[in-house]
């Protein structure tokens, strides 16, 4: 397998729905709490990077062994199985191997952390396998929005920060003698969540877009998805709708101190955001516009860490 190949397996290009969440939690931790540890930050980033590959190649995978449609531009050219004519039982072989790399490293994060990162780090994982893998995966079901979402966009973000911050008591947890004890900082908790909103609603809108591209597609592979269950009338609402909640969460941030004043020019967004929509809303299709779900996204985001990081500045 060449590294061409590789990277279309994985998507390389996706992997900023994970950078982005991770940069964000970098930053606002610097912000809030003027807390980097470098060893957790490297470990976390590459325990991270690489499952997310393993997921992608997983979804790759069940895809490949599951469709019943074997033509057209999703099975033939945006599944790298099909389009490179790879053997499966190599896929499945890097996979496992990138797993086991990817939970050797979080394992290594935990040593140096705490409880906390470990269960976490445990629910997320079973979150990303699950989303592709099983009898019913996740993203064959109309909450793969949700998972994604709040999975990446919640859950990466606040690990970023709590790798710094895990010993300043925003979440304890302590089991001895059977007994099971959780403290959270409460406060602290809903301050993280309010930041993450911009992430939550863009990448579960990532997911949208490609189950809106893929809705004919996807009801021939039996593949339930929220727009087959709700019409795509509703879900193009709903996709223009979840990014005006992501700005209105930078709003709120702003006016109860979460973040810094600046992070209201994060609006200017709205401009290109909003051009993007309407494009999409004329034209649906995974090979011409569903990259607008992502140019959104990283638009939106990258100005928004950008005011954060002048914000640490000023």
């Amino acid at each position: 397998m060449g590294i061409t190949s590789f990277f279309k397996l994985v998507e390389i290009q996706t992997k900023v729905a994970s950078v982005i969440p991770y940069t964000l939690g970098t930053v606002f931790a610097l912000y809030k709490f003027d807390n980097f540890n470098a060893k957790q930050a490297v470990l976390f980033f590459l325990s991270m990077i690489v499952f997310d590959m393993t997921t992608t190649a997983i979804n790759n995978y069940v895809d490949y062994t599951k469709a019943i449609k074997k033509e057209g531009f999703g099975y033939e050219e945006h599944n790298a199985i099909t389009k490179y004519g790879l053997k499966p039982k190599r896929v499945l072989g890097i996979i496992i191997t990138m797993l086991i790399i990817s939970a050797t490293l979080g394992i290594m994060l935990f040593l140096n952390t705490d409880i906390a990162i470990l269960i976490i780090g445990v629910i997320c994982f079973g979150i990303g396998i699950f989303y592709s893998f099983g009898p019913i995966p996740i993203s064959r079901t109309p909450f793969g929005e949700i998972f994604s979402g709040l999975t990446m966009g919640f859950f990466i973000t606040f690990l970023a920060v709590y790798i710094h911050i895990f010993d300043q008591g925003v979440l304890n947890i302590n089991i001895s003698n059977w007994n099971f004890s959780l403290v959270i900082d409460i406060k602290m908790i809903i301050s993280i969540f309010i930041i993450t909103i911009p992430a939550i609603t863009g990448i579960s809108n990532i997911m949208l877009a490609n189950n809106i591209c893929d809705i004919d597609d996807d009801f021939v592979n039996r593949r339930f998805t929220l727009p087959i269950y709700i019409g795509k009338e509703k879900a193009l609402k709903l996709f223009r709708t979840l990014y005006y909640i992501g700005f209105i969460g930078i709003v709120v941030g702003v006016v109860f101190g979460i973040l810094p004043i600046v992070s209201i020019l994060t609006l200017v967004a709205l401009k290109p955001v909003n051009a993007n929509i309407k494009s999409f809303f004329e034209l649906q299709t995974k090979k011409d516009t569903f990259v607008l779900a992502v140019k959104n996204f990283v638009i939106t985001n990258v100005i928004y860490i950008t005011t954060i990081i002048i914000g640490c500045l000023i």
